[in-house]
């Protein structure tokens, strides 16, 4: 015989009420509140903290990466993020932003409170900060210089701040000098005491196209009428016989209530308050990349007389709806937060271009146009075709069509489809012919509501013309040989996307009846065979006359070093980088165990980078190979587990605009898209109990589709069903994905 004591019954009651609460508490939570914007602000994931609408224009940064007091400085080295979360020195809040690039631009229009006397350098009149808060559409600060609280919140159009001074001078900074961009050049004016307009020069991504530089614009309006304003100009220095004579030279120029027009590099304006109490000032900034009349048009429409309490609520909302298309059910806090937090960023890029009327500068910026939907912008397409793009097609439907009819608007303004969009400039940066994969992955997965033609013949255009073909560098070689050779950059790189963009259009050309096309892009999409080398197992570049490039390295072009066949990767980083035909590479490897092994070897060797594009398709490579499917699922587990967590380290590199994010979506649902392209999944282990999927019903029958895990000793996949019948395939295809109702993952 035993007893229990009544203070152990009363001990077990206490603690199962305290579980039974957090439970509670836990389930109350909504997927907005998982959201943390520090994940990727370190570990050059280049993601911002600070607040934005789903798909913004407009977004608010710290800005956290001028002064040697800081870490990581932005002109001491290739930084292409307003924010680093180890930085200390803060200079200010940036209001146009660009989240996990890698290479600098944006980053301006700088506000910053301070206060005593105004001080114009941001040097002197930066900050050290605490108390940080970030969460969905919200960030706030505390600036230690100067005991002031900032707080920030954003609608689409238009950022919202929030500042409470303490007693005393207090002063609100405009700064039009300092930025990400590399380009220069400003305009500022006082229009009265509770409004300034004004523009900014930005431009040159990734250092190229500086003739390309553009303006924003952007109307600023306070809650308070200042005591007093002006506007500041630093002059460059000049030296010679007539410096001697110029009393001013190289000095700041300060003009006291001035309300003219002042253009210039280093300019920008303040406004100043008297206060005899705690008082709050708040500043909502309108942004547009069209005129000043359309920032001031945004800013009235989207948040006119609305509170920054109102402004908040509105976006949180915004993202809470954006954010429950995929509900998780099963997995701890961290696991919900990154999860969450990584779906966020999905949602940043591509973001609206167009004006709350409609207007958006054409490529080139020939005229101004008008749209009736959403004109996006913001299309880094050599990373995001590969699984941001198909996830954006599976739940944002809607948005992936008004994508491609942006694309398409882009061809009829350039000629060309895009390839590295921002802002209606195209930068061409990267290798490849993108924009057609993520076309032919929307269309076959049954987003069609588009000039399906027009967009065939865009690509036709693209593969095909050899003369002045911007998208494809080397397209005769590719035609006559297979392959690109040495005489251009990154050979085999460009060959392998030529291959994947060849394969898409004849998988279009096969829907559409088109059998020659079928046919000849069919076979153009293989030659990436020809750069095989049997002997390494390898794709190796060929010169001109077609031998082989030597010395050959096959380890060169890790970590971004630069190399001789490869952009961004080297021959490990790239051996299969070939999804659309792994079948036929493992036939040319010769068999299921060579192919195997090798693919082992690009972990072991530690040459499989997370933080990089061609490989991140890598780990789910095994489930080709029958009876090594557990290898995929070990892989990705180990991979999320080391690679993505909750803290501002927590992405493995840059973000890529949500592509780095997007392959945490699927590795986290247990679903991966496996051959840009081709509307097919592989499975591996959920890493939530339940995952639900919301379906648009404007493009799918269904209203949402389930995948669960049912785990029996948590081990090895030992069958999946779908709708209760079992499947004898690690793969399945779209249409037979969003037609079931549950796709059910079951652990030995």
């Amino acid at each position: 015989m035993f007893s229990i004591s009544k203070k152990t019954i009363s001990k077990t009651a206490c603690i199962l009420y305290m579980l039974f609460f957090s439970i509670l508490i836990f389930a109350q939570k909504e997927p907005a509140d998982f959201v943390n914007p520090f994940i990727g602000t370190s570990n050059y994931g280049a993601t911002f903290p600070g607040p934005i609408a789903p798909r913004g224009m407009a977004s608010i940064s710290p800005f956290n990466v001028a002064g040697k007091q800081n870490k990581l400085e932005k002109d001491s080295q290739w930084l292409s993020n307003p924010y680093v979360n180890e930085n200390t020195f803060l200079t200010g809040f940036s209001q146009v932003n660009i989240s996990g690039v890698g290479c600098p631009d944006l980053g301006v229009i700088l506000l910053m409170p301070t206060t005593g006397a105004v001080e114009t350098d941001h040097l002197k009149y930066g900050s050290t900060y605490k108390n940080e808060v970030a969460k969905a559409a919200y960030y706030s600060v505390d600036i230690d210089k100067y005991n002031v609280k900032a707080e920030f919140t954003s609608s689409k159009r238009v950022g919202v701040s929030k500042f409470t001074f303490p007693k005393g001078q207090s002063n609100i900074l405009l700064n039009l000098g300092l930025g990400l961009t590399n380009e220069e050049g400003a305009m500022v004016k006082v229009v009265s005491p509770i409004e300034i307009e004004g523009m900014r020069s930005v431009g040159s991504f990734c250092y190229n196209s500086p003739e390309d530089a553009y303006p924003v614009y952007f109307v600023a309006k306070f809650s308070k009428p200042a005591h007093k304003f002006g506007v500041w100009k630093k002059p460059s220095k000049y030296e010679g016989l007539e410096a001697q004579w110029m009393t001013y030279n190289g000095k700041t120029r300060m003009m006291d209530n001035s309300i003219k027009t002042v253009v210039g590099d280093s300019i920008g304006s303040y406004f100043t308050y008297k206060f005899d109490k705690q008082e709050t000032v708040e500043v909502k900034i309108g942004i547009s990349y069209v005129s000043i009349a359309n920032a001031r048009e945004n800013l009235e429409k989207e948040t006119g007389n609305k509170s920054f309490e109102a402004v908040y609520k509105n976006t949180y909302n915004e993202w809470n709806e954006e954010l429950s298309k995929i509900l998780v059910e099963g997995g701890s806090n961290d696991d919900n937060t990154i999860f969450y937090t990584a779906l966020y960023h999905t949602l940043i890029h591509p973001n609206t271009l167009n004006d709350v009327n409609g207007e958006y500068p054409v490529i080139k910026r020939t005229k101004i146009a008008k749209t009736e939907g959403t004109r996006y912008t913001t299309f880094s397409l050599w990373d995001t075709y590969r699984n941001m793009h198909p996830l954006t097609s599976l739940v944002y439907p809607k948005q992936q069509s008004d994508m491609i009819k942006s694309m398409l608007e882009m061809y009829d303004e350039n000629g060309w489809l895009p390839k590295w969009e921002l802002n209606s400039t195209e930068t061409f940066t990267m290798v490849g012919d993108p924009a057609t994969i993520v076309i032919v992955d929307a269309s076959l997965k049954g987003i069609q509501d588009f000039d399906f033609h027009k967009a065939y013949y865009a690509m036709l255009k693209g593969a095909d013309q050899i003369e002045n073909n911007p998208l494809r560098p080397g397209l005769k070689e590719y035609v006559e040989k297979g392959y690109v050779s040495t005489n251009y950059r990154g050979p085999v790189s460009t060959t392998l996307e030529y291959n994947t963009s060849d394969y898409a259009i004849s998988l279009l050309a096969k829907a559409l009846g088109e059998k020659e096309d079928y046919k000849r892009f069919t076979k153009r999409s293989l030659s990436y065979r020809k750069l095989y080398d049997k002997d390494l197992k390898l794709l190796r570049p060929r010169t001109a006359n077609g031998k082989w490039y030597e010395p050959f390295d096959p380890e060169s072009g890790a970590n971004f070093q630069e190399n001789v066949g490869f952009i961004e990767g080297n021959a490990w980083q790239y051996a299969f980088m070939v999804p659309h035909d792994i079948r036929g590479l493992i036939k040319l490897m010769g068999g299921d165990k060579p192919f195997s092994d090798q693919l082992q070897k690009v972990f072991d060797s530690k040459q499989f980078d997370m933080a990089n594009e061609p490989d991140i398709a890598y780990p789910y490579l095994f489930n080709y190979i029958k009876g090594e499917e557990w290898k995929s699922q070990e892989m990705v587990k180990k991979l999320v587990a080391q690679y993505f967590k909750n803290e501002p380290k927590g992405l493995p590199g840059n973000d890529d605009t949500g592509t780095m994010s997007a392959w945490l979506v699927y590795s986290m649902m247990g679903i991966y898209p496996i051959s840009p392209g081709d509307p097919i999944y592989t499975i591996t282990t959920p890493m939530f109990h339940r995952v639900t999927i919301k379906l648009d019903p404007r493009y799918y029958k269904k209203e949402s589709i389930v995948i669960e895990r049912q785990i029996n000793n948590d081990g090895k996949i030992n069958s999946i069903e779908l709708n209760g019948k079992t499947r004898n395939s690690f793969f399945i295809s779209h249409d037979d994905f969003v037609n079931g109702t549950k796709l059910k993952v079951i652990q030995n």
